[in-house]
């Protein structure tokens, strides 16, 4: 403790503190952003706009995309269910799905995935 408090008046914590974390660097690679009002946004897109989506693909599991834990046990499914629609080439028109935006959609899951298993899960 004695320490940080030293380096932060010599300049050498400043200098640590500004080096970013694995888990900053993963969410800006990955474009991921967090707002308290909007929730997660991957690559520009308000995730939780897409809760009618995720909550079809979940049979209901799921509403939103504010808990990473239920997302993340609950991908093989949504998965399972995104593969299917895409290999029948059956789209759900009310949810206005296509092969490209639902493609998107799981690469969505899968990095909301990563960074919960990465770096909030408990080990």
């Amino acid at each position: 403790m004695l320490n940080k408090l030293a380096g932060l008046f010599t300049g050498s914590g400043l200098l640590k503190s500004s080096k970013p974390s694995p888990e900053q660097l993963y969410l800006q690679e990955n474009n991921i952003q967090f707002d308290l009002e909007q929730g997660y946004i991957v690559d520009g897109i308000v995730v939780n706009q897409l809760s009618e989506r995720l909550a079809y693909f979940s049979n209901r599991k799921l509403n939103n995309f504010d808990d990473l834990k239920t997302l993340y046990f609950t991908a093989i499914l949504i998965n399972e269910k995104i593969d299917l629609e895409i290999a029948s080439q059956r789209f759900v028109a009310r949810l206005g799905n296509t092969e490209e935006n639902l493609l998107q959609f799981k690469q969505i899951i899968q990095k909301l995935n990563d960074y919960y298993r990465n770096f909030l899960r408990e080990k």
